[in-house]
């Protein structure tokens, strides 16, 4: 069962912030959580570095292993817990409701009456940059380690690949909306393409 905690008053986070006010883009610009922005940049590109020059570092495949599961489980632990709600104001998580039915929440934080909490723009473009390339490296791994018969990391990488995109499809989820407002928007974007193009051939016929 999914639910998607979303009100007139959330606070709309853009994936770059591209639409940004003019007026507010000097507060955007600073980073107020520096150490929560390190963390969310840390674990993930370490593991990736680990995962590069693990035959350099040691010549153990288990302790390269473990290293590499360990920094992405942290990863995963800090992005989902700490800095998404700290550097875009999203979270989401799963709970057990009392019949014993699983509910998966996501949740953007919402504006206060003044507007005082605005999203940082250099936080945003550090977290969503972050949470969206990292996985893509990871599918790559995947597929480099696939195709040259690296049978013993394919468990490492599907890991990598598993936790970066639990993150990135919650996170996502967040920001866009349940499935339900996907595909009403989906139809209503499109809806309104059909009726423009029609009227256009109408106007066009009509000269």
């Amino acid at each position: 069962m999914l639910r998607q905690d979303s009100n007139d008053d959330t606070e709309d986070v853009s994936l770059f912030d591209a639409d940004d006010e003019v007026s507010t883009r000097s507060k955007k610009s600073k980073i107020r959580h520096p150490v929560a922005s390190f963390f969310h940049l840390f674990f993930r590109v370490s593991a990736i570095v680990v995962y590069l020059l693990c035959e350099l570092i040691s010549n153990s495949f288990i302790a390269c292993m473990v290293s590499i599961i360990l920094l992405l489980s942290c990863d995963f632990w800090a992005v989902k817990n700490v800095t998404g709600r700290l550097l875009v104001g999203l979270r989401w998580w799963n709970q057990v409701d009392d019949d014993g039915k699983s509910q998966w929440i996501f949740e953007a934080r919402k504006a206060s009456a003044q507007r005082k909490k605005v999203s940082s723009e250099a936080e945003s473009r550090i977290f969503w940059l972050g949470l969206i390339t990292c996985p893509v490296i990871w599918v790559i791994f995947a597929f480099s380690a696939l195709f040259s018969f690296k049978v013993k990391w394919l468990a490492v990488v599907t890991m990598g690949v598993v936790l970066q995109g639990a993150n990135l499809y919650g996170y996502i989820r967040c920001k866009m909306g349940s499935r339900t407002n996907l595909t009403s928007m989906a139809t209503s974007y499109l809806g309104r393409q059909f009726l423009r193009q029609t009227v256009a051939k109408d106007d066009q016929a009509a000269s």
